[in-house]
């Protein structure tokens, strides 16, 4: 099985372990946690009037947040069972859910040409991938873009791979939504913190600004404080 094999079969199994319940994975707050704090950052880059793809979408919840604000939304994610769940929640059908390889080129330029240029949200997606995989991630960014849209990128620092360390030593154990993560073979906050922007660079995206932020997570320490992973946020594009 190859690199990638492991990394899909990972993630199949974990979303179909995972019950439609909101908030049932670890990663899943709510928009006015999430998406809506990005779009404020991202909204004076973007042309809302074309689409937004968001890559790895999971079960949609920011993705349906999203469609709000643009013309047209679609989620990809890699498992079937990611975009089962999604499109069962997305009762208003505003949404497009599609099962799909953002390390596949064949595929993400099939979808630029169906599409043509796109504003990207890309959540949480790079640092959790396989070495190998990281750059052809960064390369789909910059083909969904293409010359007019643009992406907001955010991913764990590795300042939250130690706060991951600590939670998972807890006395009474790790918070059960992690141990999940965990015990389906994820392995989130791998990547280095300069090798997200050094990616996306490389892909021909120049960064328009970024800057530090905390994503919020769905599970709780046992002193009840909402558990926040540090990480970074980069708008790209393509400029000239």
């Amino acid at each position: 099985m190859t690199l990638t094999g492991r990394y899909v079969h990972a993630w199949e199994s974990y979303w179909g372990d995972t019950p439609d319940t909101p908030g049932e994975a670890i990663w899943d707050s709510d928009p006015s946690l999430t998406a809506a704090p990005h779009l404020e950052l991202f909204a004076p880059h973007i042309d809302a009037a074309l689409p937004v793809v968001d890559v790895g979408c999971g079960n949609g919840t920011q993705t349906r947040y999203l469609a709000r604000h643009f013309s047209r939304a679609v989620g990809v994610d890699l498992s079937h069972a990611a975009v089962a769940h999604a499109r069962r929640a997305d009762t208003a059908h505003a949404v497009e859910f599609r099962q799909l390889d953002a390390a596949d080129p064949a595929a993400v330029r099939e979808l630029h040409k169906r599409l043509g240029d796109s504003n990207v949200y890309l959540r949480a997606v790079i640092h959790q991938s396989e070495p190998p995989d990281r750059p052809l991630i960064a390369a789909a960014v910059a083909e969904l873009v293409g010359q007019r849209g643009r992406a907001f990128v955010v991913e764990l620092t590795a300042e939250a791979k130690t706060v991951l360390r600590e939670l998972m030593r807890e006395p009474g154990g790790p918070p059960p939504k992690l141990a999940r993560v965990f015990a389906h073979g994820l392995k989130p906050a791998e990547a280095q913190d300069r090798e997200v922007p050094d990616l996306l660079r490389a892909s021909g995206l120049t960064v328009l600004a970024d800057g530090r932020t905390a994503l919020a997570e769905t599970e709780f320490r046992a002193d009840g404080t909402r558990i926040e992973l540090p990480a970074q946020w980069l708008i790209v594009g393509r400029t000239g």
